[in-house]
């Protein structure tokens, strides 16, 4: 019997996950991750990195962020404290869903995580302060092959649940490109 149960989001591809917790007067105990059960999701890569960030404010993004070839990266994302609005965009140009997105809300109490498969740009705003996000990655980070998106085209037109007044973003991501000026180098559909 899997400890995960799965739905994929309004883009298949991507996958919300919840584990099984087991729950007594000590608190309660899940796993995040079992390669077995996960392959039995469809979700069969080699994750080979972690990564976590702490983010103050409410309504911080991070995003939207990806790998380009030959450095590319799926994700499996989760929030150790807080709450984040998560966020996956189809950057698969032979996808019936290029440039559109799918969101999810993730939760440190809920436990639940979000697939994010390899041509697709991740990212997520706190919907708490002092939220910290954990994530698996399938490759490693390659500084001359990240790339990204900005995070309020208006092609892409991402409801990220707060205000835009109430946005905090990098100088970095605030100065990355539109969708359309964008030329994908994701092919095809895994």
């Amino acid at each position: 019997m899997s400890n995960f149960s799965a739905e994929r989001l309004s883009i298949p591809d991507v996958i919300f996950i919840r584990a099984r917790k087991f729950a007594d007067s000590r608190g309660h105990f899940l796993e995040t991750f079992r390669k077995s059960d996960f392959a039995d999701l469809g979700i069969r890569c080699e994750f080979v990195q972690d990564n976590q960030a702490f983010s103050a404010q409410t309504g911080t993004i991070r995003g939207l962020h990806f790998q380009v070839p030959p450095h590319t990266q799926a994700k499996l994302v989760r929030v150790l404290r807080g709450a984040v609005y998560d966020v996956a965009v189809d950057l698969r140009r032979s996808s019936k869903t290029y440039g559109k997105w799918c969101g999810a809300r993730l939760t440190a109490d809920g436990g639940e995580q979000i697939f994010v498969p390899q041509g697709f740009a991740h990212g997520y705003c706190t919907l708490e302060p002092d939220t910290v996000v954990a994530y698996k990655v399938d490759s490693y980070y390659a500084p001359h092959s990240e790339a990204g998106l900005i995070w309020n085209d208006p092609e892409i037109g991402i409801d990220w649940s707060v205000s835009a007044s109430r946005v905090l973003v990098s100088e970095k991501d605030s100065k990355l490109p539109s969708l359309t000026s964008f030329k994908t180098p994701f092919t095809g559909v895994a």
